[in-house]
């Protein structure tokens, strides 16, 4: 008996010991994710001892078992313990569950318990939002406290019925939620309002959302003659610019009006930037009456040397401001000036100048390129080697990664079916954003509450390359291909090249996943073209959007005329068919095989025939093409066909090669 404590005493410890031990153990253990096979995800589901990743497999396998209600429930049930962010978005999912098999009343406690515990969690902006139907001060609530979260946008939307409150619900759209489905109506309605008429100051605000739309027209009569800030100046001329010859000299106007009222604001100096990229002697006499102060600029410079002769005053520009995006188009306008007039010393000199550690990833290789084909054409050939050699090593995507392959005998696009790889299906990688609760929410495969907590937390627009790249890979992840793979685009304009390598890398496979891979297979398939041709063609016509319709009368995934599918079709198709993914793929598959026909297989010509008609380009056709096919390219008279065959054909390339960036 003398014994028995210290035995009770060493059980206790060997048992902690094993506690301990097994915890620390369970933390090795690699934690789930998208990549999980299911069956394991079941295992821990059931088996494993640490409640946490119980949890956490019955999330992931929330999104693989469909979303009926009672299933919701039934992998939830008991979940919602804790204290972090997960139990709130367990109640969360459960109110949803609830509401639909037994209606509102039935999540009304849910989402009160919600609320009670998680009060500051993105989780209770929903709770707020669903809770708000009865009671209207809870909305305003929610406006407050999570102004940009998507259920204070939604709220804003719907406010009303009294005139005061909608225009309220205008005012938070235009500083949080602009491209809000919903948002150009409640702030043109806001304008015209003839009782809880806006403020000067809410006209401000009010006309820079429209502005940001691009309509400038709406802009202008909701300010009804006051005068706009400065953020809404400068949305206003940018609009402007998009317009007629009118719209342009009154966009002019502004800016230098701008840039004179405040010379050493951002604003100014993006104003000053404007001015300077606008074609013609009007933007040159615009920036003669600039500030002083603002005259010895980059871009005022750039502008100026862009119209000189010879290249000293180029060359001066791009020694004393190398790192300007001034300095970047400026190079490239000569060098292609240039090259066009085969004068490939010239070119070759302009293209050597010192800014290539400053270019950004998606403008190394186009820089790299032409001097290697400068090289080239003066017979240094072993030099033009090595730097097509450099290129692919650093920038292998894209169209001068296809044409620097093919000058160097290393790869070639594929049009047969039978040969073209596969289109890569959208896998799940770590989203590594510094943000460890929102990197659980992407690790247990939850976008769309990702996406809210990446917003709940923000109150400017993304401008790093980071940034961008974050928010462009949430918003493709819950559906919003457009503005996402246009955030991706500018992160490649932004990131300069050869730092950041892994980023570099991140975003250039963003950029080759493609969306609606089902779809475009299948339609491929069909017609005998490569499934990697239509995805080509529709990241660069609609970036996978198939609700979106063009100026011209374009609609949907791969931007079809309707005159132009119902002529495939046989027959007449509404607006609604052609937004169909399955239905556009299949007819835009037809017209690019027609094309492919017509031009004996050649990609060129059946690109630059889907963007300005065969008969155009039937004009254009020449020897050149054949024996220089990039000059042949950059020769196109369109500059809209231009850039458009150069990036469908990049996108071919790197749909079939997938290259990766190398460091």
């Amino acid at each position: 008996m003398a014994r028995l404590p210290l035995l009770l005493a060493l059980t206790c410890l060997g048992s902690g010991a094993a506690l301990v031990g097994g915890r620390a153990l369970l933390n090795q253990l690699p934690a789930p994710d998208p990549n999980t096979p299911t069956a394991h995800l079941e295992r821990l589901s059931r088996l494993s001892p640490d409640p946490a990743r119980r949890r956490e497999a019955n999330l992931l396998l929330l999104g693989r078992q469909g979303e009926d209600p009672a299933r919701v429930r039934q992998l939830l049930r008991g979940q919602g313990w804790g204290r972090d962010g997960l139990a709130a978005l367990v109640l969360k999912r459960d109110a949803l569950a609830a509401e639909a098999l037994a209606g509102r009343e039935a999540a009304q406690q849910r989402w009160r318990q919600l609320l009670r515990r998680f009060p500051k969690t993105p989780a209770a902006a929903d709770a707020l939002y669903a809770l708000g139907r009865d009671q209207p001060q809870l909305r305003q609530d929610l406006r407050q406290r999570f102004a940009a979260h998507p259920a204070a946008l939604a709220a804003a939307v719907e406010a009303g019925p009294a005139a005061e409150t909608r225009r309220d619900g205008a005012l938070h759209l235009a500083r949080h939620g602009v491209r809000w489905p919903g948002a150009a109506v409640q702030l043109r309605q806001a304008c015209r309002q003839p009782t809880a008429a806006p403020t000067p100051q809410q006209r401000d605000q009010l006309a820079g959302g429209l502005a940001q739309l691009g309509d400038a027209e709406a802009a202008l009569a909701c300010l009804n003659g006051s005068q706009p800030g400065l953020a809404t100046q400068l949305a206003l001329a940018k609009a402007l610019l998009s317009g007629g010859s009118a719209q342009q000299a009154q966009a002019q106007g502004r800016l230098l009006q701008l840039a004179h009222s405040v010379p050493g604001s951002p604003q100014a100096r993006e104003a000053v930037a404007l001015l300077s990229e606008q074609p013609g002697p009007s933007s040159l006499q615009a920036l003669a009456a600039l500030p002083a102060s603002l005259q010895n600029t980059a871009p005022v410079q750039a502008r100026r040397a862009l119209e000189s002769r010879g290249t000293g005053a180029v060359l001066a520009v791009l020694k004393r401001w190398p790192a300007d995006p001034a300095s970047w188009e400026l190079q490239w306008q000569r060098a292609r000036r240039s090259l066009l007039e085969r004068q490939w010393a010239t070119a070759e000199a302009l293209l050597s100048a010192p800014i290539d550690r400053a270019l950004p990833v998606g403008l190394a290789g186009r820089q790299r390129f032409w001097l290697g084909f400068s090289q080239w054409q003066q017979g240094q050939r072993s030099e033009a080697k090595s730097t097509w050699t450099r290129l692919l090593q650093r920038h292998p995507e894209g169209y001068y990664g296809w044409r620097a392959a093919v000058r160097l005998g290393q790869g070639d696009l594929s049009l047969d079916p039978r040969r073209s790889p596969a289109l890569v299906r959208p896998g799940w990688q770590p989203l590594a954003s510094g943000d460890p609760n929102l990197d659980r929410l992407w690790r247990l495969d939850q976008p769309l509450e990702a996406w809210e907590h990446w917003r709940t937390g923000r109150t400017l627009p993304p401008r790093t390359p980071r940034e961008l790249l974050l928010e462009g890979r949430l918003r493709r992840a819950v559906g919003d291909h457009w503005i996402g793979l246009g955030q991706l685009e500018q992160a490649s304009l932004r990131l300069p090249a050869g730092q950041s390598c892994g980023l570099a890398q991140q975003l250039e496979r963003s950029l080759q996943t493609p969306s609606f891979v089902a779809e475009l297979e299948q339609a491929a398939t069909a017609a005998a073209v490569p499934a990697t041709l239509l995805a080509a063609v529709a990241k660069q016509e609609s970036r996978f959007s198939p609700g979106v319709s063009s100026s011209a009368g374009a609609v949907g995934l791969l931007q079809l005329l309707p005159d132009t599918a119902a002529e495939l079709a046989g027959g007449a198709l509404g607006p609604d068919a052609l937004r169909d993914p399955s239905r556009n793929a299949q007819l835009g598959a037809l017209y690019l095989k027609q094309l492919l026909g017509q031009w004996q297989g050649n990609p060129v010509l059946m690109v630059a025939s889907y963007n300005a008609g065969p008969g155009a380009v039937a004009g254009w056709v020449n020897p050149q093409l054949q024996q220089e096919p990039e000059l042949w390219i950059e020769a196109i008279p369109y500059p809209e066909t231009r850039l458009y065959v150069k990036k469908v054909l990049g996108n071919l390339w790197s749909f079939q090669q997938r290259p990766t960036p190398g460091c």
